[in-house]
């Protein structure tokens, strides 16, 4: 591999242990898949943070990190916590986890992270453009990144994202090459995909398929940012899915020879499918999640619209980033959404978050990625279908088909 003077430095040791430690991470990655340079990145988007999933190692390697003089020295936003670090203590969580969950947004603090804790880093600031380099982490963000915003990252693991960030560099391989980012799944829509749970379903179902291929969809027609955002999300869920294409809407879709001669061909012609692979048969809803990905102002602006001042008998949550929640609490939405009983919510996920903590069972959500995750990483039980469907659920309490 071949590596500048500033690099060589760094990986000597001449930027101190810190810089020395991220670089030959990145180098030893660089190797491993090949990789003849090093591109320098313009942000990074760093994932494991809820102390959940990081517990009492993952804090310590963060602490060390810390004291060796590592410092992010790109833009670098976090994902998110395990909590809503405001309002913890209302919901339920028990204090000695968000004591550790604190103590991880400040060693990430240390390390020169900002505490965004969102997994929508595109919505608080975090935009890179097209053909920018960057290393992000969590997957749904790294889709956006890579498909809507035609950047190049590849799916990097928390401590290379990390390793990103002190160092500025990140290995040329995979998706940060060209080559790489044709595709060779062609995948024809034959059904209609209106709602943004329908968006969902499509992407369970050609991740699947898909797995770690870059899909090339025909047939959907004009998609806004939050269809994409869904559908990306799922296909990241259910596969290993980091870029896609749709024919007229996304950046790289119409570049000549992005789809690839033999390109295998995937129909889909019925959502039904993946409705039933997503949904339990439970009745009563103890929980309605609006959020995964981190809800925008327009998605909160539709809950409160089909809340139309009802109130819910269900918990109702809506995730989002602090800064989105700060613009819909400025703009009544927020208002709106909590005058109903529902809660809008900051900083956390429920996927990653302790939820055995709370009581809850059964959950409702117009998400893809959600419901997918929220079985095996939350312990609960899943009912999946439209903004609509999970309005209802949350005022009447029970699942109407």
């Amino acid at each position: 591999m071949e590596l500048t003077t500033e690099e060589r430095a760094m990986l000597e040791g001449a930027q101190g242990l810190g810089v020395r430690r991220a670089m030959e991470i990145i180098v030893a990655l660089g190797r491993v898949f090949g990789a003849q340079r090093l591109v320098s990145v313009s942000s990074v988007q760093v994932a494991g943070v809820s102390y959940r999933n990081l517990g009492t190692a993952g804090l310590e390697f963060l602490r060390d990190w810390a004291d060796q003089g590592a410092k992010a020295r790109v833009p670098t936003t976090l994902n998110p916590a395990g909590l809503d670090l405001q309002t913890w203590r209302e919901l339920g969580f028990a204090e000695e986890f968000a004591r550790q969950q604190q103590a991880v947004i400040e060693a990430y603090g240390r390390l020169g992270v900002r505490a965004t804790c969102t997994c929508t880093p595109y919505l608080v600031g975090n935009v890179p453009q097209v053909g920018e380099h960057v290393a992000w982490a969590e997957s749904s963000a790294v889709s956006y990144a890579n498909a809507v915003l035609g950047a190049r990252t590849n799916r990097e693991g928390g401590p290379s994202a990390m390793a990103a960030a002190i160092t500025g560099r990140t290995a040329a391989y995979g998706l940060h090459l060209l080559e790489n980012r044709r595709s060779r799944l062609r995948v024809k829509v034959r059904c209609p995909v209106r709602s943004w749970a329908d968006f969902g379903a499509l992407g369970y179902l050609v991740g699947r398929e898909a797995r770690n291929r870059v899909p090339f969809f025909e047939g959907l027609g004009s998609c806004c940012g939050t269809e994409l955002k869904a559908l990306g999300a799922a296909m990241a869920a259910s596969g290993a899915v980091a870029l896609y294409h749709v024919t007229g809407v996304t950046p790289e879709a119409d570049h000549p020879d992005i789809l690839m001669d033999d390109a295998e061909t995937f129909t889909v012609d019925n959502l039904r499918p993946a409705y039933e692979a997503l949904n339990a048969t439970a009745r009563e809803i103890d929980l309605v999640w609006f959020g995964c990905p981190h809800a925008g102002l327009e998605e909160m602006a539709r809950i409160a619209g089909h809340l139309d001042g009802r109130q819910v008998t269900a918990a109702l949550w809506v995730t989002t980033a602090r800064r989105v929640r700060d613009a819909a609490q400025d703009t009544g939405l927020v208002d709106v959404i909590e005058s109903c009983g529902g809660r809008v919510l900051a900083d956390m996920c429920v996927v990653v978050a302790p939820m055995e903590q709370l009581g809850f069972r059964t959950v409702a959500t117009p998400s893809g990625k959600g419901a997918t995750y929220l079985p095996s990483h939350a312990g609960l039980v899943v009912r999946y279908g439209t903004v609509e469907q999970c309005v209802e659920a949350a005022v009447s309490g029970v699942w109407s088909p």
